[in-house]
């Protein structure tokens, strides 16, 4: 069995398209996982993407993971609530086919845990992330700078995902229809909260 699947890519191409969000009420801190981690890496990429069929890396050996979050340009930005991790983002320094490509940062992968949907948490956290794009050739010397901040989402994502990336500054640049197969969303496990 098939569904019909939208695409859209969207972009910004100077620092001052971001339109930060308001930092939310308590204790949420954003803080970089500077040390390469695999296993810490699935544990985000699986709680926050299990509800809503993120699957293209749970096969990943531990060795591909790790090559992945190696690379130079990688960073994974992680916010917490009260000590408790909350969400992520990653980003990587290449271009739209997953090459090189000079002064461009992807939004890889961005999202909440189930249980901080809803909070305010989202659009801080991913106003701190595309800032972090911007700033990415500062933190690796062997990279150019910044000229272009991209990400694509689909009609899959949760459902304010597109919202948020308007309200912070991106631009629609390209739009794909697609079938692809349906597959269960395998959640983090079953009975876990659903946003």
């Amino acid at each position: 069995m098939s569904l019909t699947v939208t695409t859209w890519s969207l972009e910004q191409t100077s620092p001052t398209d971001l339109l930060p969000a308001a930092a939310p009420e308590g204790d949420v801190r954003i803080v970089r996982a500077e040390v390469p981690s695999p296993e810490f890496s699935r544990f985000l990429y699986a709680s926050v993407g299990g509800d809503i069929s993120w699957t293209d890396r749970l096969s990943l050996t531990y060795a591909e993971w790790q090559e992945l979050l190696a690379r130079p340009g990688v960073e994974t930005w992680v916010a917490y609530d009260r000590g408790t991790p909350a969400g992520y983002v990653e980003l990587a320094a290449r271009g739209e086919r997953g090459d090189a490509a000079p002064g461009v940062v992807e939004i890889v992968y961005f999202g909440l845990l189930p249980a901080f949907r809803g909070r305010g948490i989202g659009g801080h956290l991913l106003s701190y992330g595309v800032a972090r794009a911007w700033d990415l050739a500062g933190r690796w010397p062997e990279l150019p700078p910044t000229e272009r901040v991209w990400l694509h989402t689909c009609s899959l994502d949760g459902e304010h995902a597109m919202d948020n990336y308007l309200r912070r500054g991106f631009k629609l640049f390209d739009t794909k229809v697609d079938q692809e197969p349906e597959v269960a969303a395998p959640g983090p496990w079953p009975g876990a909260l659903r946003g």
